[in-house]
This record gives structure tokens, sequence and C-alpha cells, in this order.
């Protein structure tokens, strides 16, 4: 019946349809192999408590580049189409085995005829098992995972979403680790400045024997003015006795108090002011040296205050993979669309004949004009 069918149709039709097609009838309903597709859905998002709310500017802006969201989840979408998934999935899940399982179906397993079964040729051939979308109105990323068994496909799916959410820590964790890296910095050089300072305090403090001057001044202050105040008390004593008795014999004794008290007086002054070894010198370094080490206790203060605060700010910017669904375990083929397929290779080859025999007739037309 096949012969004759043969013998019976033209030649262009023969081989441009009749063949072909046969061809093709063979190939998608007995050769084709059966592919199970597992689907999951994911998003990639901040913590939606600590999300900022657009502007009406911002909001409108949107609708002309790409939202946050988008290139959160292009993060992601990346890594599934890339070679690192792609060998990590070929050293983890052996991703040749399961995409080369169909003996007879040599134009959908990998490699098909006359391709290597390179890292380049896998990666080319990648594609046509593994596909991911991103919906822009619901922020929503679908992958989609054929396979020739339905295990391999759920696993694969499974492996890629591990691999993404990976990709999304290791991204976080290096965020967070820049974030604070300038500011332990900061921290440890004012930490060494603070010991420095402290260090050349208790040099000083050793130096003169004093652990805090200005005590030691106050206590110096409160003794001049007592020796004032004896004076003057003793001033006021004498002038009363040589008031009422000129002559008295205690004014000499009074005298002689009154010379030593103020002797006293000028070396209790001299003490704290005025001389190259007194008090005034001391405090004025001592008080330098209190204010550097104040100071470097504030920069530590405030490089930590920063390094929590850049913490705090890293966190508020982390990045989830969120799934919607897992991988589904399909529990039937849903490709190759056998009788579909068939349909446009026929048309298509009808087409090339019609388009053959119109150029044909055409040529025979203009030759006999």
């Amino acid at each position: 019946m096949l012969a004759g069918l043969l013998r019976r149709s033209p030649p262009l039709f023969t081989w441009t349809v009749v063949v072909p097609g046969l061809a093709a009838a063979v190939y998608w309903l007995l050769l084709a192999s059966p592919i199970y597709v597992s689907n999951a859905q994911f998003i990639v998002r901040a913590p939606s408590s600590e999300m900022p709310q657009p502007s009406g500017l911002t909001s409108m802006l949107q609708g002309v580049g790409l939202a946050p969201a988008a290139t959160d989840s292009f993060i992601v979408h990346d890594y599934v189409m890339s070679h690192d998934a792609i060998a990590s999935l070929d050293l983890h899940h052996h991703l040749r085995r399961d995409l080369g399982r169909p003996k007879w179906d040599l134009l959908a397993r990998f490699p098909r005829p006359f391709v290597t079964a390179s890292a380049e040729s896998l990666a080319e051939a990648y594609p046509r098992f593994v596909s991911v979308e991103y919906n822009s109105s619901t922020g929503i990323s679908t992958l989609e995972v054929r396979a020739f068994r339905a295990q391999d496909a759920q696993e694969i799916a499974s492996a890629l979403l591990d691999g993404g959410e990976l990709v999304v820590n290791q991204l976080n964790d290096r965020a967070d680790a820049d974030a604070v890296a300038d500011t332990r910095h900061a921290i440890a050089e004012a930490e060494a400045q603070l010991v420095q300072t402290e260090a050349r305090l208790t040099s000083f403090r050793n130096s003169q024997r004093l652990i805090d001057p200005t005590r030691s001044s106050a206590v110096d202050l409160e003794l001049a003015g007592k020796l004032q105040a004896d004076i003057a008390t003793l001033q006021a004593e004498r002038a009363g006795i040589a008031a009422s008795a000129p002559q008295s014999p205690e004014l000499p004794a009074l005298d002689s108090r009154i010379r030593a008290y103020e002797v006293q007086a000028e070396a209790q002054q001299a003490r704290m002011a005025g001389d190259a070894n007194s008090l005034a010198p001391t405090i004025g370094e001592f008080e330098r040296l209190t204010l550097d080490r104040d100071l470097a206790a504030k920069t530590v203060q405030s490089a930590t205050a920063a390094a929590e605060e850049a913490q705090v700010e890293a966190r508020r910017k982390r990045l989830y993979l969120e799934r919607i669904s897992n991988p589904n375990l399909p529990d039937a083929p849903t490709e190759p669309h056998r009788l579909q397929n068939l349909a446009t290779v026929m048309l298509t080859l009808l087409l090339i004949y019609a388009t053959i025999a119109l150029t044909v007739a055409g040529f025979r037309e203009h030759r006999q004009r």
C-alpha cells in the first residue's frame, strides 16, 4: 500500500511531503520519548516588615524600569541557567545520565548525534530541559524542569532551588561582611589609640608620683586659704593689742608668728603656681592626657555604635528565597505533544511543497513564453 502510494504520487510531492511526513510520523508516534515536567514557584524578597513603601514618583518610575523584586529574582534566574548550576548538577546529581536516558530518541536525548558530550555542548543543550520565567505582575518566578523520568525532573528542580537559595545566602553574608568591615577597622584603630593614651597617662602618673594632680591642687588650695585666714586673724589680733597696749610684750611674738605664716603661705603659693616645679604645668599636662583619653574612649563608643547600626542595616536588606510551591512529582508525561507536533510538521511540509511547486510552475510558464 505504501509502495503504491509512492508510485502514484508525483516525485516532488513524494520527496517533499510523503517521505519526510512518514519519517516524522515514525519519530513522533513511535520513537519520541515521554517527557515529565516538574514545576516550582518561588519569590526573592526582603522581609516584608522592613521593605519601604514606594513614594508616588517611585511607584510611577517602577512602571518604566525594573522593580527591586525583579532584579533580586534575576539573581536566582542567572544562577539557574549558569555554568555553575550545570556543573553542580552534573557532579552531584548525574545530569548527563539523566538527560541521556532514552536509547532510541536520538533527537531529544543528550548528546544528539554528531554532538560531543563536552561541557560546552551540555550548556547549549541545557535550556531545552530547564527554563525559568518571571511574572512582572505578581513578582513570582516559575521554574520548569523537563526530564525523561519523573524523579529526575523533581530532583533537578529541587537541587536548583537549593543552589539558588545558597547563592542568595552567600550574597547576604558578603553584604554583612562588607557592611561591618570598615567599622571594625575603625573600632580597632580607636581601641589602639585608647590604649596608647592610657599608657601615656599611666607613665605620666608614675613619673610625677601623683594619681590625680587636680585633687592634690585642691588640697594645697585649701591649705593656702587656711593660711591666709590664719594670717588675717593674727593681723587682726595684733592690731587690737597694738591699739590698746602699744608697748605690749605680745606684739613681737605676734609679728614672728605672722611672718612665719606669710613665709609658709608664699611657699604654698609657689608650689601651686609661679614656679617651674609647681603643680600648674603638671595639672595642664594631666588634663591634656585625660582629654585625649576621653576623646579616644568616645571614638571607640562611636565606632561601636556605627558597627551595630551597619549590622542592623545589613540585616534589614537581607534577601530570602521563599518557595511558593515545591517541585512536584509528575505522575504522567506531559510532553511531547505528538499529534500537534506531527500536524505542525505536515503543515510545514505542505507549505514547502506548495512553494516549490508554484516556483517550478512559474519557471515552466516563463520558458514556454
